[in-house]
């Protein structure tokens, strides 16, 4: 079936039809989920609007966990058609899903973007390991072979080549995709250089090397960005955790701590030397597909080659695209409104 038909589909079963039918008394199309994919739904929503021929889709920033949250709730009017995720869906949250009858739906992979560590353009520079980032934000970590508070302070006190300045970082809360990926990418993949950690029993080592500290040197700062960029300007020894994307639509005010020795960019992102990346997500509730008007047009403009492909308006927003032969698999998957396996975990 060719992209152009998409408009056309009939997804005739009959939880799609009761969906539909509750779904008719709204007229726009309403996003929710993660702030990092936000800036890209946006971009497409604008584009979407200044056709004409549809009402401006509504798209809230809610981070991933709470996107998922809503998304999951139900079928009809009253629930989003489209989350965005700076991660795959959980087993839990599918399950929430099937519990609520919210039971087809796609998974589209729209890219890649990248965690990153930043400062204000005139904070310190700082090029730190995975393993020197878990010492500097974990609450608890191994001092001379045992388990301990964090003691750290100053980022020197990990290492004398860092900066001689108090450890204050900003970051997102535990409902967003981004923290969720910080801790997998960064700090359990730091703990594992710690031979006292790695010997703990499984539930008392997922615990250390998950649980972020609490005692100021690192600060949840909610789901909005521009906040954070705020506090960094006002004061220049501190540092955020960003998607790339929103490091990359503000070079003019932050710049990228390096991690390993390699600073994010697009061509260190797009090639894997950077290795701190992680896949974007929507998923498309398709039961509302037929229902909501514009919804089947809007995921067409999407995937369209204008957005998603190399050389697109959304890579140029800072998203690393997909390769070709991927970026057919989403189309094929959206045109055909492929409804999506329950995740391992």
């Amino acid at each position: 079936m060719s992209l152009s038909k998409i408009a056309a589909l009939s997804l005739g079963t009959a939880a799609m039809l009761v969906g539909a039918a509750n779904a008719q008394s709204r007229d726009n199309i309403q996003i929710v989920g993660s702030s990092t994919v936000f800036p890209y739904t946006q971009a497409v929503a604008e584009q979407f609007a200044n056709q004409g021929q549809f009402k401006a889709p509504v798209v809230e920033s809610t981070g991933t966990g709470g996107g998922m949250q809503v998304f999951c709730s139900g079928v009809g009017a009253q629930t989003p058609d489209i989350t965005g995720a700076s991660r795959a869906m959980k087993k839990s949250e599918f399950d929430l899903c099937q519990q609520n009858g919210v039971t087809n739906v796609t998974e589209v992979l729209l890219g890649y973007d990248a965690l990153s560590l930043a400062s204000a353009q005139d904070g310190p520079d700082l090029n730190v390991t995975k393993a020197q980032l878990f010492q500097a934000l974990a609450a608890e970590v191994e001092v001379d072979g045992e388990i301990k508070a964090n003691p750290y302070k100053a980022w020197n006190e990990i290492d004398p080549s860092l900066p001689a300045e108090p450890i204050l970082v900003y970051g997102p809360p535990p409902t967003s995709g981004t923290r969720d990926a910080w801790v997998e990418l960064v700090m359990v993949e730091g703990c594992g250089e710690f031979a006292a950690i790695e010997a703990l029993e499984d539930d008392r080592k997922d615990e250390v090397c998950e649980r972020m500290r609490t005692d100021g040197a690192f600060v949840e700062a909610g789901e909005n960005d521009n906040l954070i960029v705020q506090r960094l300007e006002a004061d220049a020894k501190a540092f955020g955790i960003f998607g790339y994307s929103f490091l990359f639509e503000n070079q003019d005010k932050l710049k990228g701590a390096a991690i390993g020795g390699v600073a994010p960019s697009e061509e260190t992102v797009a090639s894997g030397e950077y290795g701190v990346s992680r896949p974007l997500y929507i998923y498309v509730k398709n039961d509302h597909r037929n229902a909501i008007p514009g919804l089947n047009e809007f995921l067409t403009e999407y995937v369209s080659d204008e957005a998603l492909a190399t050389g697109g308006y959304l890579e140029e927003r800072g998203l690393v695209p997909l390769k070709e032969d991927e970026l057919a698999k989403v189309r094929e998957a959206v045109t055909n409104g492929t409804a999506m396996s329950a995740p391992q975990s």
